[in-house]
């Protein structure tokens, strides 16, 4: 058994039944491959579609409940931890593999790297919303799960994914960073591809998704230099200096200063001016998503300053 699928799902059977059906269409041999599908709902209904498919998936493939820590760190340990394969090869359950998908990434492994990156690509409508936008940042990204392969026992020596990265987000850059902090070589497949197709979100998605920057203070914490060097080199300093200014304005107009409060407020309005027209550049102009820009616009310096003060808290690093 050469490579070994792992993916993990939780709660989207439709999804995780089209990702498996396009692991089905793989153009290697059925005996050179295995899918592990880690559920981290461990849910009675995920593991009958799993053993369904299973009786006429051309390449073995089993279903490994999640117990204990759960997320998607969690659930890739379990799945990898349970594999067979001399490689480990990553994805999502929302995504598409094409069907050279594990030809072209074992390839690029036959140089004796420990893992490999291959391409993501995220189909956007004309125009796009700020989400959609966001969301194909996956095809600029260095590493990430939806599309890597990993030597297994390279996985072994770093102890795989950190599983306190209990949300989809940086547990794939911190094993970036920690197969980069070993020395170990990492290669580009851009010939293994992956298509990831954006999920309908929610209205105000963006506010939900501040949470996650709590876990940008656990990389840095881990990996400082790689994090400025290749996340972000400075702290978001210009959502600093609105959450200051609109405390400034509270400050002052309580104070009955009312000069000071009307600069400061007027700061806050043309900072959180500027970023809500950043975010619908280039982007959908209908209404609602306009309504969305403003609306989220206002709140998001506030939540991200809040995650990323929770999580320097959290984790004890200084961290802004």
């Amino acid at each position: 058994m050469r490579v070994t699928v792992v993916v993990p799902t939780f709660r989207r059977p439709d999804l995780l039944a089209r990702c498996l059906e396009a692991l089905a269409r793989q153009d290697v041999g059925p005996s050179s491959f295995e899918v592990v599908v880690a559920d981290d709902e461990a849910s009675h209904a995920t593991r009958s579609l799993v053993e369904g498919l299973a009786r006429r998936f051309p390449a073995p493939s089993r279903y490994v409940a999640v117990t204990g820590p759960h997320g998607p760190a969690a659930a890739r340990n379990a799945g990898w931890r349970a594999a067979t394969g001399e490689v480990i090869a990553f994805t999502d359950d929302d995504c598409v593999p094409e069907p050279c998908w594990l030809r072209a990434g074992l390839a690029a492994l036959a140089g004796g790297a420990a893992a490999a990156a291959g391409r993501v690509v995220v189909p956007l409508p004309e125009p796009p919303t700020d989400y959609q936008r966001n969301e194909s940042g996956l095809e600029r990204a260095e590493f990430v799960t939806a599309n890597c392969l990993v030597r297994r026992d390279v996985l072994e020596s770093l102890g795989g994914f950190d599983e306190r990265f209990s949300a989809a987000w940086r547990e794939d850059s911190d094993l970036h960073f920690a197969l980069l902090a070993a020395g170990h070589s990492i290669v580009a497949a851009p010939l293994a591809v992956v298509v990831h197709p954006v999920r309908p979100a929610r209205w105000g998605v963006s506010l939900r998704q501040q949470w996650k920057s709590s876990f940008d203070a656990l990389l840095f914490k881990k990996h400082p230099d790689l994090y400025r060097r290749r996340i972000r080199a400075n702290p978001p300093w210009d959502y600093y200096a609105i959450v200051l200014f609109a405390a400034a304005a509270v400050g002052f107009a309580c104070a009955r200063l009312v000069w000071p409060a009307a600069v400061a407020g007027a700061s806050w309005a043309a900072l959180t001016g500027r970023f809500c027209a950043r975010r619908l550049r280039g982007n959908s102009r209908a209404t609602g998503h306009v309504a969305e820009m403003v609306l989220t616009s206002a709140l998001i310096p506030f939540l991200s300053v809040f995650w990323r003060l929770y999580g320097a808290a959290r984790f004890r690093v200084p961290f802004l």
